[in-house]
């Protein structure tokens, strides 16, 4: 069992982190070497399956992630952005691949994971399941085949716990869209309509978010014309679908150099 490639787990407490670890401890490729935690938390040098009220598994909860991630292939981090900065510095000292499923990132802050990325291979994506990436790559080719006279508007829906709006996946949908009829996407993106806005400008990219119950994540991408109208939709059932894409994009890291990577490069849709 000792040779399996080790994995630690940011946001252990969290329904993520708890669904990353269960993945972990069924897998038969990885095996799980420490949790981590914020400074102050109660679960903080507890033995992490008694944490999640579970038998003991022989693995800590750590606040400092350096000695669990000495040990391991990766770390999967699903947190908060920068939460998510920090650890990276962490992985390019240890030389661990940074898994990052971490959404409401800015611009600069994404930007601050270079210099991690010279240091060890991070795979960072809004969405980390198959569909979606497929979805994405649709989207691409979609836009690129119509032009202006069909206005795109991203429809999202997550659960009312979701704090970042609109959602990473959406972004990502909405960036290839923009890819595809080569604009960039902060020049034409619309959001956040309230009031009277006046009518909707020609070439505009709209996001539209729902937010309620326990929905895991629903996504559309609407291109409508006059007279007609194409819908390009995704619907998560089961958040687990996001923890097998994490897994499977940990174990595709383990040889790659450092870099900066996404969940189309692990799937061999990259071009």
């Amino acid at each position: 069992m000792s040779e399996l490639p080790g994995i630690v787990i940011a946001g252990a407490s969290g329904r993520m982190g708890q669904m990353l670890i269960r993945s972990v401890l069924e897998s038969d490729k990885m095996r799980l070497v420490g949790a981590l935690e914020r400074e102050g938390h109660d679960w903080i040098g507890r033995d992490v399956g008694e944490a999640m009220g579970g038998v003991a598994l022989g693995v800590s909860v750590y606040d400092d992630p350096l000695e669990p991630m000495a040990q391991a292939l990766a770390v999967i981090d699903f947190t908060a952005p920068e939460a998510t900065i920090a650890l990276s510095g962490i992985a390019a000292q240890a030389r661990a691949a940074h898994i990052i499923g971490t959404t409401g990132m800015s611009d600069e802050q994404i930007a601050r994971l270079e210099p991690a990325s010279r240091h060890c291979p991070i795979v960072r994506a809004g969405n980390m399941s198959l569909g979606v990436n497929l979805l994405t790559q649709l989207v691409k080719q979609v836009s690129a085949a119509l032009d202006e006279d069909f206005d795109i508007e991203v429809v999202e829906a997550h659960h009312h716990h979701k704090v970042d709006a609109p959602s990473g996946t959406a972004l990502m949908l909405g960036e290839a869209a923009a890819e595809g009829r080569g604009v960039d996407l902060a020049k034409v993106r619309d959001a956040a309509r309230d009031g009277i806005t006046g009518a909707r400008n020609r070439g505009d990219i709209g996001f539209s978010v729902i937010r309620g119950g326990d929905i895991v994540g629903e996504h559309e991408v609407i291109f409508a014309g006059a007279g007609e109208r194409i819908t390009l939709k995704h619907m998560a059932t089961d958040r687990a679908l996001f923890a097998k894409g994490a897994l499977k994009a940990a174990l595709w890291a383990q040889d790659k150099a450092p870099g900066q990577y996404d969940m189309l490069d692990v799937l061999g849709l990259g071009g």
